[in-house]
């Protein structure tokens, strides 16, 4: 797996088939998926899902503290729009890999600072 970075601001683009689609199967609003690229998210290559375009995955907390897990695309000229294809809460094994992600992102940021 590898990370990734995406440069800010964050700019949303929203298809229409996809926009009402995680809130009617999952249950998550568009802006608590938004909320996650603004809350330190684990940033990763999807290499099981990007056949036709480059996918990735995002895992994160919403400022509720609630745990998901988005897909995404990035487009636009300068690969700068987030395209969110599904959002959803994490499943067990995800929570497991995202606090592992974090503690292994934490530990490398409190080396740099001694």
């Amino acid at each position: 797996m590898k990370k990734i970075t995406i440069k800010k601001p964050f700019v949303f683009e929203w298809d229409e088939g996809n926009k009402e689609k995680n809130v009617k199967k999952h249950k998550v609003q568009n802006s608590e998926s938004e909320e996650i690229f603004a809350n330190d998210p684990i940033l990763l290559e999807d290499i099981f899902h990007s056949h036709k375009e480059k996918r990735y995955l995002a895992y994160g907390i919403t400022d509720k503290k609630r745990q998901l897990t988005i897909s995404f695309t990035l487009r636009g000229e300068n690969l700068d729009k987030i395209r969110i294809i599904s959002s959803r809460d994490q499943d067990k094994k995800e929570k497991e890999l995202y606090q592992k992600l974090k503690k292994g992102v934490t530990n490398k940021n409190e080396e740099k600072n001694d």
